[in-house]
């Protein structure tokens, strides 16, 4: 398991859906995939960089997708600030 703050509701899922918390500031912490696209995860990396938002690595979209409660992969999940 990556991390049990994705068990909570407050969360997205997607790289569309994480790349927009990022871009409104309500995104509190960043869950990559290793075994992603890195054309995908390396932007997400740099844009939570700057925004000061802790990135945490899962072994793969596998094991992230089933931390997140759902039956796929999933490339990048966030944890957010408030109520999703």
């Amino acid at each position: 398991m990556v991390h049990s703050d994705l068990e909570h509701p407050s969360k997205v899922v997607g790289v569309k859906q994480v790349r927009r918390a990022l871009a409104n500031g309500t995104a509190k912490r960043l869950y990559l995939a290793r075994d992603a696209d890195p054309h995908l995860t390396q932007a997400l990396e740099e844009q939570a960089g700057q925004q000061g938002v802790e990135t945490v690595w899962a072994n793969s979209m596998r094991e992230l997708g089933r931390d997140c409660g759902i039956a796929v992969g999933a490339s990048a999940a966030a944890e957010l600030n408030g109520p999703a």
